[in-house]
Parts: C-alpha cells; structure tokens; sequence
C-alpha cells in the first residue's frame, strides 16, 4: 500500500503508528516533494468514490487566494479542481492511503487507516 503525507502533519505520524503497530508493509509518499499528477489525482478520487473537493483542505491560505469556497462544485468544474490540488498539494486532505488491492481511504481517523488492514 502507498500512503500519502505530510510528515509536519500529526494524522499522517499516527497514521504511519497503526500501520507499523499493524506490521503492515507500505510505502510513503511526500505528496508536497513529489505532488501527484491530475492522472493519478483522478485515479486516487475513483478509488476513494470522493470528489476533488471532498479532499481539498479550503482552509489553506492558498485556497484563499484562489477563492477555493466560492468555486463551484460540479461536473463541470471537476477539471479546475483537480488542476488546482495537482498545482498546490498543499491543497490535499492527508493521509491518503492506498492499498494494493483495491480500498483507498482519506485516513484522518484511526477507524478508517484501519479500514485498510481488514
């Protein structure tokens, strides 16, 4: 399984406690040093059944700029979202974690990082 994090970030250092205590085997991705590309941003959004906005931390000065809370949420303006998030990383709710067998979850929760391992 791959997980996305940032190491500042304390989901993502407890996130890595269960998986470890789990024994579980896994790659880390720094998703700010090596941002997703809108391929694999659209990939990751399919597994999780989510939308661009689903995962986008709006709170971030940069979503501030962009005036991200104003933006329509649509079809239509999937693409922009996706853009942005594969533009400012910092933008991505974290950690994403990504089995290989198929389960993918946004692992802000104890129970849902633990979601993977079942």
């Amino acid at each position: 399984m791959e997980i996305w994090i940032n190491p500042a970030c304390s989901k993502c250092r407890s996130a890595l406690s269960i998986l470890d205590e789990a024994g579980a085997s896994y790659t880390v991705r720094r998703y700010l040093d090596d941002p997703p590309t809108e391929a694999e941003l659209v990939a990751v959004l399919d597994r999780l059944g989510l939308e661009p906005w689903d995962i986008a931390r709006t709170a971030e000065a940069v979503a501030k700029d962009l005036g991200l809370k104003t933006w329509e949420r649509t079809d239509a303006s999937r693409a922009q979202w996706i853009t942005a998030l594969a533009q400012h990383p910092i933008l991505i709710q974290r950690p994403i974690i990504t089995a290989d067998d198929g389960p993918a979850v946004v692992g802000r929760t104890e129970e849902a990082v633990r979601s993977v391992l079942d």
